[in-house]
């Protein structure tokens, strides 16, 4: 795949698709194959896809030492750059989203429309993954028994009905085995997420913005949609009822006919 030169560091990126620009952003652990190609196959339908990986991740540049969600945000604006593309749409999921927050707030004029999937804005109306998730997945880790791991990533970021479905268990298991995301990467993607907190700012987003979350989501519990809502006058809220937090995994079609609708009627 290309690399992007964005500033000090090179950003491992895929275009494809055709029509106005939709940019991805990934969350903590991805990468840009885990969008899945359903959902993806989906979207090229209306959109160029822009999908990179973050810092850290695939052949994008290493990570050297701490990283905060300013940062990532500065990377995908950079990618902007490298790319001449004024603006595009951004969708961005869990930590995605967070980056896509700092995005909307810094360089709005570089949004043509925002969606933020499954996320987190911090304050004290947010909550993030609980003890008993996390513990399962500390447990799993403790295994190093690679399959294991994914597993349990698989079961925590999916609805328990879905995490049955064998095709996708396997589709989402390949993807994570040809494609690992280094533990001391996910730790430093974790501290920038626990130090992001945009609630104070998020009523300065004036433009085109739809949040949507799935109401089983383990990782980042649906009250976060609830409270980003609030924050940002005239968002609607798509709730996806028994949906986990990898929402487009579940729903490929509709995930994507939300940001059709979404980029069309801002066109």
């Amino acid at each position: 795949m290309p690399l992007a030169q964005v500033a000090d560091i090179q950003l491992d990126y895929e275009r494809s698709g055709e029509g106005p620009p939709l940019l991805m952003i990934m969350g903590r652990s991805g990468t840009y194959s885990h969008w899945g190609e359903p959902f993806l196959q989906e979207l090229r339908r209306d959109f160029e896809l822009i999908v990179y990986d973050h810092r850290g991740i695939g052949n994008s540049s290493r990570l050297e030492g701490p990283v905060t969600i300013r940062q990532f945000a500065q990377d995908a604006v950079g990618l902007l750059d490298t790319l001449e593309l004024d603006s595009a749409h951004v969708l961005g999921i869990s930590m995605g989203g967070m980056v896509a927050q700092e995005i909307a707030l810094a360089n709005p004029e570089r949004v043509r429309t925002l969606t933020l999937g499954c996320t987190y804005c911090g304050g004290l109306d947010s909550a993030l993954t609980s003890e008993e998730v996390a513990q399962r997945m500390v447990d799993a880790l403790a295994t190093h028994d690679g399959e294991q791991i994914i597993r349990a990533s698989w079961e925590s970021n999916v609805s328990a009905g879905f995490a049955a479905d064998e095709q996708a268990w396997e589709s989402f298991r390949d993807i994570s085995t040809r494609r690992r995301v280094a533990l001391p990467v996910i730790v430093e993607q974790t501290r920038a997420i626990l130090d992001h907190d945009t609630s104070g700012r998020l009523g300065e987003i004036t433009l085109p913005t739809q949040i949507v979350h799935g109401t089983a989501d383990e990782v980042l519990p649906v009250i976060n949609a609830h409270t980003i809502a609030g924050l940002i006058d005239g968002a609607p809220l798509q709730v996806l009822d028994g949906v986990g937090h990898l929402f487009f995994w579940e729903r490929p079609e509709h995930s994507a006919e939300l940001l059709r609708v979404h980029a069309a009627a801002y066109a």
